[in-house]
């Protein structure tokens, strides 16, 4: 389904998650993770979280192309939205705590944003898919069952669909996987644009 490109492919993520779906594909890879710094950015200067997402994913991208110009790179970003506010990576327990509480018994966006780049084969795609997802009403021991057991501090929102986190949520409109942090569909659609 997926066509291997002749030029190396280059995953610039250090997701297993993501790692673990486009390994799926049927693709054939490697992973060098971006020393791009996100906390450098200040998200008050988008004017759109989607905006934000994508400008995140292409520097991830831009970071590895410039040391691996034949490859065709791949990078993503994924951040939560909840009552128009950008909830990322929660730096500590207390900030996930939080996280979690306001998203109990509430609807939030999952915005992911997807690149694939190539500096020497003139190729540059970029977009972005949002899924909304409903958590049902949170006790504080089912967010402190879900903090002790599990790794929130690496997922935007403080929680992973993938794992036990589905058990805190009641509904999902849109793609499962972009909710995970790589939207397969999405890239899939982006993937048949390339004719390399």
């Amino acid at each position: 389904m997926m066509h291997q490109p002749s030029n190396p492919l280059i995953l610039a993520s250090q997701s297993p998650r993501r790692r673990e779906i486009l390994k799926n594909t049927g693709l054939t890879f490697t992973v060098l993770n971006s020393d791009f710094d996100e906390e450098s950015v200040d998200i008050k200067g988008f004017d759109a979280a989607e905006d934000y997402a994508l400008f995140l994913a292409d520097q991830k991208g831009q970071t590895v192309c410039k040391n691996n110009p034949d490859a065709l790179v791949i990078s993503a970003d994924t951040i939560v939205v909840h009552n128009r506010k950008i909830l990322g990576k929660p730096n500590n327990i207390e900030a996930a705590k939080k996280m979690l509480r306001q998203l109990s018994g509430a609807e939030h966006q999952v915005i992911t944003a997807l690149v694939i780049r190539s500096l020497n084969n003139n190729v540059e795609l970029k977009a972005s898919d949002s899924t909304s997802v409903v958590f049902r009403e949170l006790s504080e021991k089912d967010i402190l069952d879900y903090i002790n057991n599990y790794e929130p501090l690496d997922k935007a929102g403080g929680y992973g669909i993938q794992d036990v986190g589905a058990a805190l949520v009641r509904e999902i409109h849109g793609c499962y996987f972009n909710v995970v942090g790589f939207p397969l569909a999405l890239f899939y659609e982006l993937w048949q644009k390339l004719s390399l």
